[in-house]
């Protein structure tokens, strides 16, 4: 899954790499949460014949996907992620991965790893070799009761691959900007088009570093929250009864 992220790039970063349009100024964001305003990238208006001019735009959404059927969205639970293998027959994300396909611009992102069920260590995952990477997403615009409407997303996940399993069997989906036009073109590509884009990056992509649990808590927002720390062990699980603890268990 992905539960927190952060884009530390500068906006000249971000806008060159997704070769954008224009963008708003931000500064460094270290431990985006769900329900704040994340950046998404989308295809622009079409250019005309010739022009150089960069075709993509971007906008803030809500992180927290409200499909456009919702009648009261806090009957629902917080969908910060898709799964890519079913978004596409999903009621909630079908119409979404047919017509609003996103790029979610981002530095890296957080997992824990879990033992019974619970957190046992913080790792901040970047791209090994640094700089910014894409995550697929999905964007809709609910209409509130009301008449007002807000934009949201979600950011697809698929299997993670074998240098992040050992720390959670999901990862972000990542689309390498090879693939940004056809991800983006939801004219032209319908999902079956774009399903071979939704596998798992390749395993020397992302490196995983050992972080402090100040990743947990939303208000921490400096650049510490990185900072490598010496792993936590996971708890020793108890010895059965009537076996010797040292006894190799083959099966």
């Amino acid at each position: 899954m992905c539960g927190r992220y952060a884009l530390i790039g500068t906006p000249e970063e971000v806008k060159a790499f997704f070769n954008l349009l224009d963008i708003a100024r931000f500064p460094p964001r270290y431990n985006i949460a769900p329900t704040q305003p994340v950046l998404a990238v989308m295809a622009g208006p079409p250019r005309e014949p010739g022009s150089n001019l960069p075709d993509r735009t971007s906008m803030l959404v809500r992180w927290g996907f409200i499909p456009d059927w919702a009648k009261n969205p806090k009957e629902l639970p917080l969908l910060i992620n898709a799964r890519s293998e079913t978004a596409a027959e999903k009621n909630t994300f079908r119409a979404a991965m047919r017509h609003r396909r996103t790029l979610i611009p981002a530095s890296g992102f957080y997992e824990w790893k879990r033992s019974g069920g619970k957190p046992v260590q913080a790792y901040w995952v970047k791209p090994r070799e640094g700089g910014l990477v894409a995550f697929g997403g999905l964007m809709e615009t609910y209409s509130e009761p009301g008449g007002s409407e807000m934009d949201t997303g979600a950011i697809l996940t698929t299997s993670a691959n074998e240098a992040i399993s050992h720390i959670h069997h999901r990862m972000p989906v990542v689309i390498h900007p090879q693939d940004f036009p056809r991800w983006l073109d939801c004219v032209n590509n319908e999902p079956r088009d774009v399903a071979d884009l939704l596998q798992p990056v390749q395993p020397d992509f992302f490196e995983a570093i050992p972080v402090s649990d100040k990743v947990n808590k939303f208000s921490n927002t400096g650049p510490e929250i990185q900072d490598r720390v010496e792993p936590k062990t996971e708890p020793a699980k108890p010895a059965e009864k009537g076996r010797d603890a040292d006894q190799l268990d083959l099966f």
